[in-house]
């Protein structure tokens, strides 16, 4: 009876330590730095993941950008651990551009591109000349002509690759707009000075542009973004909580409530 006893207990101490590890930080990582742009995706790390990795004793820390390109070179360099703010197209194409070993692991709920208006109020507003500002960095942009062609309002040569799609594939401008290229973050401020803005649904809701606001939204969902690490990360125990706490159901019930109209995970349906 003693031996069973004792046996019970053994057995009892190695089940909580088993429970105890399932929610316990990662030993040999205590800290997690993440990089977002501002807007939405800050506001999840701030709102949901930062405080779900707390509780199993991570120090979170947050940093916001208004580019695209630092939040990639700081990953790289490692003074991020994570970062969140990218679709894969570009990320494929900076990490080739670059020579980085980047990996993407999860997805999150991501505004959509879409076409707000500037001077003009509405599409059919559109005449010779009309000014559209775009993103500049090559996928975005890519992104932006694929929607004016979606419109009518150019055509891109045939067989062109829409994820790469350049000034150089526009086969003809319908509408004789003028495509001003400027950086990302920039774009809600323009709007004052073109007729139409192509902007990214992070810089919209950050600046306050409601996304009801947009007069055509794009129609792909392969613009999701997704949540990367350093390829050398991604199966350490550290970026598996992460993974857990951007797919938890903690986090789906609160994003589903919050970002109505987002294109969700595609591993979320």
């Amino acid at each position: 009876m003693r031996r069973i006893f004792i046996k019970s207990l053994i057995v009892a101490a190695v089940g909580l330590s088993f429970a105890g590890a399932a929610v316990a930080a990662d030993p040999a990582k205590k800290s997690i730095v993440i990089g977002t742009t501002v807007g939405d995706f800050g506001d999840m790390v701030k709102l949901s993941i930062k405080p779900q990795l707390e509780k199993q004793g991570y120090s979170v820390k947050l940093v916001e950008f208004t580019d695209y390109v630092r939040p990639n070179l700081g990953l790289a360099e490692g003074s991020l651990d994570v970062n969140v703010f990218q679709h894969k197209p570009y990320l494929d194409s900076f990490s080739k551009e670059h020579k980085l070993s980047l990996t993407p692991v999860f997805q999150v709920p991501t505004a959509p591109l879409g076409i707000y208006p500037g001077k003009l109020k509405t599409l059919k507003d559109v005449k010779p000349g009309s000014t559209v500002a775009a993103p500049n960095d090559p996928s975005n942009f890519a992104r932006a002509l694929v929607m004016l062609a979606d419109l009518g309002w150019v055509t891109l040569k045939p067989g062109v690759n829409p994820l790469t799609a350049s000034e150089r594939d526009i086969a003809s401008n319908i509408k004789q707009v003028k495509i001003i290229p400027l950086e990302a973050a920039q774009l809600p401020r323009a709007r004052s000075d073109v007729d139409f803005a192509v902007i990214n649904g992070n810089y919209a809701t950050s600046s306050g542009i409601k996304l009801t606001e947009a007069v055509y939204q794009e129609k792909s969902y392969a613009y999701v973004n997704w949540g990367v690490v350093k390829s050398a990360d991604a199966a350490k125990p550290w970026a598996k909580d992460v993974i857990a706490a951007y797919n938890s159901p903690e986090f789906k019930a609160w994003a589903q409530k919050k970002y109505a109209g987002y294109k969700l995970p595609n591993n979320w349906k």
